[in-house]
């Protein structure tokens, strides 16, 4: 059943079928006993007052010989008076031959002619007889019953009215729902407004909540999408006019030095170019991949692979601490990767010729760090640098902006931490890798 309109329908009818037939119980249970109660006070009151009636003395037989005949409601109350050495005395019409009587006075349940009958029995041993009134239980539950039927009737009439009702209540109740999907059915692919829901019941508010915030995720996400592509034209237009004005220059050059200064810049340019387009897959890749599990990851060996995937300058000298080697955390392969070579990349983006990068491990064994000795970032700029397309005041390397953006991203999905922060002691940048935890024994 995939309405929610007819599953409420069919709840709410029963539910309400349920307490219908609870009450009806109760009534029928709760009638019974009362109905015990007053009829059998009934029969002691009748007993009495027939008992009140019998004179001191024997009382010839004077009991009616009609035929025992069903009695109704207003003659179901039964009556016979019995001397105590056994003989009928006196009975009212439709009482049976049989004796009700017991010895004992009080109540009674008895079975007379396959029929069952309550009885109340009064023995005076000073007139020497015993009074014995009583009805039948059948006609109890008659009672009983037509008091039942009494209460199913209606409801063969009300329950239809009923479910008339809640079909047409849940409909309304579920209206701002209705008015809702024709409200975003109405909209275009752009329209990303927030869907009103002051007016909305406290039901439907968190659900219309929920497609609000949705619909800003999906609006920064478009949004971002067209950020990224705009810088990438604009960034990939440069390296595109620099490889065409250094063709240009090559075919038109008369010497081979010319020549090859136009073809080592347009490898330049082919590199810049090269380089934005990998980062930009990547920073795809990293927004589509979704959670992976986690795995023992040789660090020393990620740090290597990471290495070999970046040209190092022959003039740059770059040392790795052997502690490193051997050193196993838990953690995703790929993401390491990205982050390593992302901070590699970045160190020889922007260390000076013939300096030096340093890959070491963490004093309490906690983390990595790397530093280099390039110009550092301005203390105002190092919480914005990994921001996609940020890019340092007055930089002179060519770059995208992109680099830390990506080693961030990487980090937090494999729940580490990224502080970047200048060298004290002279000028360069370090960046410390802080992992939850280590794994040695894996």
């Amino acid at each position: 059943m995939t309405s929610l309109r007819r599953r409420l329908f069919v709840l709410l009818l029963a539910a309400t079928g349920v307490l219908w037939l609870l009450a009806v119980i109760w009534i029928y249970v709760g009638s019974r006993i009362e109905l015990e109660h007053v009829l059998d006070t009934r029969l002691q009151e009748a007993a009495r007052m027939v008992h009140s009636l019998v004179p001191s003395g024997n009382v010839p037989a004077a009991a009616s010989t009609a035929p025992f005949q069903e009695a109704g409601y207003e003659k179901q109350l039964s009556c016979q008076i019995w001397s105590l050495d056994g003989r009928l005395l006196a009975r009212s019409s439709g009482a049976p031959s049989t004796s009700l009587a017991q010895d004992d006075g009080g109540f009674a349940d008895r079975t007379i002619g396959g029929e069952r009958w309550r009885v109340y029995t009064i023995v005076d041993a000073q007139k020497g007889v015993r009074v014995a009134v009583g009805d039948r239980i059948g006609l109890r539950d008659r009672l009983v019953r037509d008091l039942v039927l009494g209460l199913i009737g209606p409801a063969l009439i009300i329950v239809p009215l009923l479910g008339a009702l809640i079909w047409f209540g849940v409909g309304r109740g579920l209206s701002p729902l209705e008015r809702t999907a024709a409200d975003i059915a109405a909209r275009d692919g752009d329209d990303m407004r927030p869907i009103a829901d002051a007016a909305a019941p406290s039901e439907v508010r968190p659900l219309l909540q929920a497609l609000n915030g949705l619909f800003g995720k999906v609006d920064a996400a478009r949004r971002h999408e067209r950020d990224v592509t705009a810088f990438a034209a604009h960034e990939l237009r440069t390296p595109l006019a620099g490889l065409k004005t250094q063709a240009q220059v090559a075919l038109a050059a008369r010497d081979d030095g010319t020549r090859a200064s136009a073809l080592r810049q347009i490898i330049a340019s082919v590199d810049r170019a090269t380089r934005l387009t990998r980062q930009l897959l990547t920073l795809a890749k990293l927004d589509a991949m979704p959670p992976r599990q986690q795995e023992a990851v040789d660090v020393g060996r990620a740090l290597q692979d990471a290495m070999k995937d970046c040209r190092t300058p022959p003039d740059l000298q770059v040392t790795v601490d052997p502690r490193l080697n051997g050193l196993v955390v838990s953690g995703d392969r790929e993401h390491l990767h990205l982050v390593l070579r992302n901070l590699h990349e970045n160190a020889l983006e922007h260390t000076r010729a013939e300096g030096r990068i340093s890959w070491s491990m963490l004093p309490d064994g906690a983390g990595m760090m790397i530093e280099d000795e390039g110009p550092g970032i301005a203390e105002d700029e190092i919480a914005l640098v990994t921001q996609r397309f940020y890019r340092t005041r007055g930089t002179t390397t060519p770059g995208t902006g992109l680099g830390l953006a990506i080693a961030s991203i990487a980090t937090d999905r494999l729940g580490m931490r990224l502080a970047i922060a200048n060298l004290d002691d002279r000028c360069g940048l370090r960046c410390t890798l802080n992992w939850p935890s280590r794994a040695d024994g894996f």
